[in-house]
Formats: structure tokens, sequence, C-alpha cells
């Protein structure tokens, strides 16, 4: 049976009438009295007594137009709960951010949620690239935001709104450092605590190349965690300083590198393939737009 059979027996149960069903249901009779036909055929037994001009349920076949109205209904309420998640009005976005995403993105799009979809139950989870990568193929989340270079290349990964943001070494308003007139060495940001975020190998290499070896983050940084929005705060309030990109962190004065630093972060959006795509994704893809550049 089809759920266009079960909705020609509610008409006609509440008409009482071939022609007025098919009428109302734009059909021919001919057609109408096919599908109730073949419902009947299905069930073994009748549906409805003809008596006179009128089609009256059977005994069974109030049993049946009862339970077919329950169908009916909570066919219609799937079909609307998908069109409110296609419209970003319900469902559930799970959301796992890295910790240079998660400064920009995080705070935006819990705004967005709240004051334009509302009904979207969001869960943002934060945490390094490869605990976050577990999560999504397990299916526990359905899509990251992180640092590409920091992802180890999978098949069955797939890397989109690609972003490269630039990196810089930031401190506070005032810091010794801002009173270098000639750039600032590597050598001098040494003389501070150096804070980050956990940086990729690529990163690394960048940094050596341009620095030399005391660069490596391993040697140089020595405030280091996953919540950027913590190293922030402590560079805000002490001589420590910050590596990290630029856009986290507005407020804070970029150092002036001798020689400059390079690209440091290339973000992007991270799916499983071949699985279907969270409705909600659409305005994290926007905000990827709107928010992450330089």
């Amino acid at each position: 049976m089809t759920l266009v059979q079960l909705r020609h027996l509610i008409a006609l149960a509440e008409s009482g009438s071939f022609s007025k069903s098919a009428q109302a249901l734009y059909i021919t009779q001919p057609a109408l009295s096919r599908s109730i036909r073949a419902l009947e055929d299905e069930l073994g037994t009748p549906l409805f007594d003809r008596v006179g001009r009128r089609s009256e349920l059977t005994s069974f076949g109030h049993e049946v137009v009862s339970r077919a109205r329950q169908l009916v209904f909570e066919a219609g309420e799937l079909h609307d709960s998908g069109r409110r998640m296609r419209e970003g009005q319900g469902g559930v976005l799970r959301i796992g951010m890295g910790s240079g995403p998660g400064a920009m993105l995080m705070t935006p799009l819990l705004m967005r949620m709240a004051t334009r979809h509302p009904k979207v139950r969001v869960v943002v989870a934060r945490g390094g690239t490869d605990l976050l990568a577990q999560a999504l193929r397990a299916r526990t989340l359905d899509a990251l935001v992180v640092d590409a270079r920091s992802l180890d290349p999978a098949a069955d990964l797939e890397v989109s709104e690609l972003r490269e943001m630039l990196g810089v070494f930031m401190c506070r308003r005032g810091h010794p450092l801002t009173r270098l007139r000639k750039g600032v060495t590597f050598e001098a940001v040494q003389r501070y605590p150096v804070a980050s975020t956990p940086l990729s190998e690529e990163v690394a290499r960048s940094l050596i190349e341009t620095y030399g070896p005391d660069a490596h983050p391993e040697h140089c940084v020595t405030l280091q965690c996953e919540e950027v929005a913590s190293l922030i705060d402590v560079a805000r309030r002490s001589d420590a300083v910050l590596l990290a990109i630029r856009a986290a962190a507005p407020d804070l004065v970029e150092l002036k590198m001798t020689p400059p630093i390079e690209r440091v972060a290339r973000f992007g959006l991270v799916t499983l393939r071949r699985r279907t795509e969270a409705p909600g994704l659409s305005i994290v893809r926007e905000l990827i737009q709107e928010l992450m550049h330089d």
C-alpha cells in the first residue's frame, strides 16, 4: 500500500461518494476505484459497502481509516521536519572546531543560531584535530572546522571552504617589543614567554626555515593549550607573546618581524565523503565566508 492509496481511502470515507472524492483529489473516478480496489485486494477484505449511491465503511474499514489518518499525519510531520531542517528551522548540528576557528566562529555561530534559527540544536566540540577527526568518523560530529595542515590526508575525508590566514606574533599594547623601531627579531621575541596552540609540522617547518632551529615550537613555545581564547587573555595581561592568526585577536599589537613570518594557517571545513550533509551546515559555510579572512 502507498500513502496515495491511504489518502484516497480517507477522502472516500469522508465523502462517501466516488465522484465527489475523485473531484476533490483531482483524479478520475475510475482511477480512484482502481486505487481502492487494489488496497482492498492487498488487505484481503472489503473496506466499503456500497449502499445505494453511497459507499459506507465496513467495520474493518473504520479501523483501517483510523490507522491511515495517523500514518498520513506522521508522513506529513516527517515532510515538514525535513523542510524545517533544510531551512535551518530544526534538527541538530554537531560541529567540531579547532582552536583558531573556534576563536573566530564559535560565538558568531551560537549567536546566529540563537537569533535566526532557535529551533536548531547546536553542539560544538573543541579539541585537537586527531580527536575531532575520530569523532567525525564515529558519526558523533557532522563536520569539523580545523587547520587542514594538521589533518592527515585520508580518502574518506573531504575538505572544502579552504581559507589561508596570516599567522603573526602579537603582544599587548605598551609591551617592550612595541618600542623597537627597526623591526623585531626572533631572538628578541624569545626573551619573553611565547604562547601558542599546538602547531602542525608544516607550520613548524616554516618557522624553522624563517628563523632557524630554535623556532621549532617544541623549543620556543612555553605556553601551549588548545584554547586560544585563554592564551589571548594571558597576552593581554602579561608580557607573553602570542603566536596565532591575526584575526583571532584584533586588539593585540602585531609585531613587525624581521624577517616577516609566512602564512601559517590553512583552515577548512571537513566532512565525510559520501555522507549526506547536515542541513544546518550551510550556515557554517556562510560564516566561514563572512568571517575567516585577514
